[in-house]
């Protein structure tokens, strides 16, 4: 390890008013939630000499609790405490699905939500469904808090809309309108445990009596700078039955909301063809392709 714990000035706050403070006093500070990315870094030597917020003790940002519209999720709760609360089981089981994909039980022990976020990977396996789930992002700061839109969370690669001494604080869930007909979560990975995301995907359908689309919402990660809502395939499909041509072009307008690359883990090529059979799976549940 070239990580040197001597040359790093360390700040543990307790409660979140602390954490603010030393924030403002210290702005290069860099704040550690679960530390799961943070401990990579630091062992390539890139946190040496740096000043760290050390938030882990800060109690009341490690809990889940009930609002009067959906679920108040703190920013250190972790994707273990995620996986096995009743209430997120039930309500949004997405999510519970994407937790137990991010790495090993270690790991999930470990990582935070909120850490999670704050780290901005466009290969967040939490992101698809936090965006179809149309989460809340609540921060604080010197100036007071503020609320951001998931949507608007996430501004390119490893990049955020935080300001310099904001802190996310927690992260708010909405109640669904209505429990939807279909759900799904799906990774695709070079293999089934500990892999960083070729592709990954969340859906919610709603469908009318005639068997029609009432509301779609579908998000991929891995397929751009930032996780996507695919906003033109879910407008298309309002009020269609989705089945033969209207399948064809939901998925081809598929590629007017993701921007895929070639990297070491896989082509944009492959990435385009795999969320196109998963948007066709989850529409038509008959697709075998």
């Amino acid at each position: 390890m070239r990580g040197d714990p001597s040359t790093m000035e360390v700040l543990r706050p307790k409660a979140a008013r602390e954490a603010v403070r030393l924030l403002a006093r210290h702005p290069e500070a860099i704040p550690l939630a679960g530390g799961t990315d943070f401990m990579v870094s630091w062992n390539a030597g890139q946190r040496n000499g740096k000043t760290i917020l050390d938030l882990s003790s800060i109690k009341e940002w490690a809990r889940i609790r009930s609002v009067k519209d959906g679920l108040r999720i703190g920013t250190l709760v972790n994707h273990w405490q995620l996986q096995n609360h009743a209430t997120v089981q039930r309500e949004f089981p997405l999510l519970v699905d994407a937790c137990a994909t991010i790495g090993g039980v270690q790991i999930q022990i470990r990582g935070t939500l909120g850490g999670n976020i704050a780290n901005a990977s466009p290969a967040g396996d939490t992101f698809p469904p936090l965006a179809v789930y149309q989460a809340l992002v609540h921060t604080v700061s010197p100036g007071g808090g503020r609320t951001i839109s998931f949507a608007d969370i996430f501004t390119g690669v490893k990049k955020t809309s935080l300001g310099p001494s904001e802190l996310i604080e927690s992260i708010e869930i909405p109640v669904l309108p209505s429990r939807p007909r279909r759900q799904m979560f799906w990774k695709v990975g070079t293999r089934a445990a500990s892999a960083i995301s070729k592709t990954v995907a969340a859906g919610l359908l709603w469908v009318k009596k005639d068997g029609s689309v009432r509301e779609l919402r579908f998000a991929l990660g891995s397929m751009a700078p930032t996780v996507r809502r695919l906003r033109h395939v879910e407008a298309f499909i309002v009020g269609k039955k989705p089945a033969g041509k209207v399948l064809d072009q939901a998925c081809a307008l598929l590629e007017k909301d993701v921007a895929p690359i070639d990297d070491i883990r896989s082509t944009a090529a492959y990435r385009l063809e795999v969320s196109k059979g998963l948007l066709r799976s989850f529409l038509d549940p008959s697709y075998r392709g």
